[in-house]
């Protein structure tokens, strides 16, 4: 029998990291423990209960409501057990008539002031005042409710996903403490003295505050005070089942509370390694859209993209898209398919799906979207340090001294992480932001002051190799290191190339835009702090040089010796929930799953025996091949699973015109989006919450998604393969995902030892997970490297073709926002729209005088490949010369803009630096308003369904 990873009770303060154990005793029992445990904590790991109010193991001790009091041989008083630490030879009676009538008279005052309306309350059965009530055996309170109280306090329903209400706050800070601790935003405060304190937002009410909606409140309020709306208005649920978020790259563990198939709540797994009980405002609430309306239950297909949908059985609609791709190959040949599949899909889901292109159309056109986000992290990666993954967990940011992010903005892309970072950044460790844009954690409350590199966009190489040049210059390398784990020839021919003075940073500024003097104390804080790490986001990869830059990051982090142990290291920060397994599962079309080339005989022998086939020596085209390809009449039949490629890709007008020449596009996703628009075949695809499975997370961590409601549509993702790949001719018939884990092992050197009953007994598990890291790997590269010693590589600073002129004299860049989420397929189907209903342009006040612009104000954005129009946003965020979008909504069209443009390894595009022009506009483009016109004619067609 397989025992699901059970969570443990609340502790009531933090765990000590000290592994000295204290003798004590508490209620007569000797026990051990580790030094700087509280009393509290020491008691409850040992089964000895101590009621509490204002503590939780999530927080810091904080000693507010004293119901914790306890009496120690030899000590004046009752001290709080929450605050007071252990020591060696105490002795501690938790029990005793003084303390019990202590406590009862303390919570006959909290029960005084707060309603009694228990059986009608939304935390009825898990409000712990109500169980601390019970324990102290309060049964009657003295005190009327005709003096002054609080119970007609006003309730706040400002936040689309929760409520505050005051009648029932304790005051116990609890929440006021996890806005500061667990969270760094500091939106909550007690305000007032005595009887008069409570807990106030910075403004009229929370939604209007800097609340960012994390929930993190919510889930330390120990009463109905803060409560999700499902709950505070009744709603209850009747089963609670593990699965982890289908967000961003963090990965974060959750339990969700169901009442039959409808999901009521998300609540944070505190003991999930990804993120220890926090969680962000769309992994905790943003999940309407799994039931929402839009959602395709159906089938559908058509012979041409100018008929109407035909609603179709699943058999029908899958022997209609195999018809149509064997007939594109019988006309055109085998080459002209191929698949694009999922980072929003599982592991498993995504193995099929390039199972299916190798075995069934017997080729290897099968790609992902980490092609234009992070597909030079593996490139560059693979070339220094031999594997292509990040080399940390995110905890062991909590033992940096030193924390460098580059082109990325963890509080708005990955708010889990950002919160842990944030949370190190106040414990005293130094920040380096280098990016073209001030972000939001350079503003972090309560932490030393900054560095900012305000870099160029498209100079991200030129950064790189001038802060190498200051530390070689200087004298500032780790030589032990170097001697010991690098390869010498590699860091001899490096050494030399990154010590011209070219590479200087005052011969750099020219092109990076940032002092030199910045850059020279950035390298050498870098290269003198004990634990230095680096995390990067798209801001590196994103470029025509993107893959160079991951090789200059890990040039510079070998250089110093920041490899192998914690608090280091090289971090990309994945954007999507399964941008890691994707890549992990072989869907590069010169890649095996885990990352074994196609071209190599032993793994091609070993892929053809285990499949019963003949499998294709030769990569397969990449997908900005593809779409030239279709142009070219040359390939005619895409499978594309989860993606909305002519949303997310770059130069919106090429991609549509790639998809119009397909003779069959096959789209699999759970909304109809911007590709399905060109499609023949629409496959209702499956959300996080209906299938069984796994994802991989930025730090290497499978983690397990559970089925917690039934297909919407009948079939899960694996399963909508599965049908297809037999429908084809090629047999796949598994039971169950599991079994498609064991499969991936078998071939995986990195799975080897992995199982789905290693995940549950584990709860989670880094890859390597082989003979030799039975139970995964948490820091890569502590002893040596898979290549070895690791290999330094040559970055040459090419500056990008796309350059400033008389014409386009601005530099677009581009990013997210915390509540929306890539496209905006799911959270634009949720109240996330509350905050962010559309896309707008940021520009610095500087550019907008200059074009006669303010707030508000309609602009046409121009590029050398197309046009749209936004709203304006005057920013001193942003630099003159440097204007900022995101790509959240359809209809703005911000990959309208951006060029083809891209990496030189890997075809990642350059969405990162655009030439444009910005200029006052009445209207939006012919293309926006087009867009308008099939979107609601679309919606017409659905309301009269």
């Amino acid at each position: 029998m397989i025992q699901i990873f059970d969570p443990v009770k609340d502790l009531g303060t933090p765990k000590p990291i000290s592994d000295n154990l204290i003798r004590l005793t508490i209620d007569g029992k000797d026990i051990e423990v580790a030094e700087g445990s509280s009393i509290m904590r020491a008691a409850l790991e040992n089964q000895l209960f101590i009621p509490k109010l204002c503590a939780t193991d999530s927080l810091e001790s904080y000693g507010s409501c004293r119901i914790c009091a306890v009496d120690i041989e030899g000590a004046r008083g009752t001290p709080a057990a929450c605050t007071t630490p252990v020591a060696e030879g105490m002795v501690v009676n938790t029990q005793s008539p003084r303390l019990e009538k202590l406590r009862r008279n303390i919570l006959e005052l909290y029960i005084s002031d707060h309603p009694l309306d228990c059986l009608a309350c939304s935390a009825n059965g898990e409000c712990e005042l109500q169980d601390m009530a019970a324990a102290v055996g309060l049964r009657e309170v003295r005190y009327g409710f005709e003096g002054e109280n609080h119970l007609q306090a006003e309730k706040d329903q400002s936040n689309p996903y929760f409520d505050f209400e005051p009648s029932k706050c304790i005051v116990c800070s609890r929440c006021v403490r996890a806005c500061e601790e667990t969270q760094g935003t500091f939106a909550l405060t007690l305000s007032g003295r005595g009887f008069d304190s409570k807990v106030s937002a910075a403004d009229d009410n929370i939604l209007a505050s800097d609340c960012v909606s994390c929930g993190a409140c919510v889930q330390a309020c120990p009463t109905a005070s803060l409560m999700e709306k499902p709950y505070a208005e009744g709603q209850f649920g009747n089963r609670t089942v593990k699965t982890t978020c289908a967000y961003c790259g963090v990965g974060c563990g959750f339990e969700v509370d169901l009442n039959g198939q409808q999901p009521l709540r998300m609540r944070p797994d505190k003991n999930s390694q990804s993120n220890h009980g926090h969680a962000c405002v769309k992994g905790r609430f943003a999940f309407a859209y799994v039931n929402h309306a839009d959602r395709v239950k159906q089938p559908l297909i058509r012979d041409s993209i100018d008929e109407p949908w035909r609603e179709v059985n699943w058999e029908e609609a899958i022997g209609f898209a195999a018809n149509k791709l064997k007939a594109v190959q019988k006309d055109y040949g085998r080459e002209s398919i191929g698949a694009i599949t999922s980072s929003r899909c599982t592991n498993e889901e995504t193995y099929l799906v390039q199972k299916l292109v190798r075995a069934a159309f017997g080729n290897n056109n099968t790609d992902t979207c980490a092609r234009v986000c992070h597909s030079p992290t593996g490139y560059g990666l693979k070339t220094t340090l031999g594997e292509s993954a990040g080399t940390q967990t995110f905890d062991s940011v909590l033992k940096a001294d030193l924390i460098l992010v580059i082109g990325a903005n963890p509080t708005d892309a990955h708010p889990v992480f950002g919160s842990l970072l944030r949370k190190r950044l106040r414990q005293g460790a130094d920040l380096i932001v280098a990016d073209p844009r001030e972000i939001d954690l350079l503003k972090t409350a309560h932490s030393k002051a900054p560095l900012h590199l305000p870099l160029l966009p498209g100079s991200n190489v030129a950064l790189i190799n001038a802060l190498a040049y200051t530390v070689i210059e200087e004298g500032l390398e780790d030589e032990l290191f170097i001697a010991e784990r690098c390869q010498d020839d590699s860091y001899q021919k490096w050494r030399d190339f990154i010590s011209d003075e070219r590479h200087s940073p005052e011969n750099m500024a020219s092109f990076t835009g940032v002092d030199a003097k910045d850059i020279r104390q950035a390298a050498r804080q870098y290269a003198k702090a004990k634990n230095a790490a680096i995390y990067y986001g798209l801001g590196v990869t994103e470029h025509s040089q993107g893959s160079s830059m991951v090789m200059g990051i890990a040039n510079l982090a070998l250089a110093t010796g920041n490899i192998g142990r914690e608090g280091v290291g090289i971090n990309p920060l994945r954007g999507q929930n399964n941008v890691q397994g994707s890549c992990d599962m072989g869907s590069f079309p010169h890649e095996y799953p885990g990352y074994q080339h196609v071209s190599d005989a032993k793994v091609q022998a070993k892929f053809s025996a285990a499949w019963g086939c003949e499998l294709d020596p030769e990569p397969g085209l990449r997908i900005p091949n593809m779409f030239d390809a279709a142009i070219a009449g040359q390939f005619k039949g895409l499978y594309c699973q989860g993606e909305d490629i002519a949303q997310s890709d770059p130069n919106t007008k090429h991609v549509e015109e790639a998809l119009r020449s397909l003779d069959c596009l096959i789209v699999q996703d759970i909304f109809m989006n911007e590709t399905s628009r060109f499609a023949h075949v629409l496959l209702p695809g499956s959300s996080f919450l209906e299938k069984d499975g796994t994802f991989t997370n930025a730090e290497r961590r499978i983690n397990r998604v559970r089925k917690a409601i039934e297909s919407l549509a009948g079939k899960a993702d694996w399963e909508t393969t599965m049908a297809l790949s037999n429908a084809l001719g090629y047999p796949m018939n598994y039971s169950h995902p599991s079994e498609i884990m064991d499969e991936i092992a078998s071939l995986t050197p990195s799975f080897a030892g992995l199982n789905y009953e290693l995940l549950e007994q584990q709860g989670s598990v880094q890859w390597p997970c082989n003979e030799q890291y039975p139970l995964g790997t948490d820091i890569m590269h502590r002893d040596s490297f898979p290549i070895g010693k690791a290999r330094f590589a040559i970055t040459e600073f090419i500056p990008t073709e796309e350059k400033v002129n008389r014409r386009f004299p601005l530099l677009l860049t581009t990013g997210r926002v915390l509540t929306q989420y890539n496209v905006g397929a799911q959270t634009r189907r949720t109240p996330n729209q509350t905050w962010h209903d559309e896309d707008i342009l940021e520009l610095h006040p500087f550019d907008a005088e200059q074009r006669g612009l303010k707030d508000g104000d309609r602009v046409m954005l121009r590029s050398r490949v197309g046009q749209t129009s936004l709203i304006a946003k005057v920013s001193d965020r942003m630099q003159a010369g440097v204007v900022y979008t995101t790509f959240h909504h359809p209809i703005s069209g911000a990959n309208v803009v951006t060029t083809e443009n891209s990496d030189w390894a890997t075809n990642c595009p350059e969405y990162k630096v655009t030439a444009v022009q910005v200029e006052k506009s009445m209207s939006e483009t012919q293309w926006q308003k087009e867009l308008r016109r099939e979107k609601a004619e679309v919606q017409v067609v659905r309301v009269l369904q």
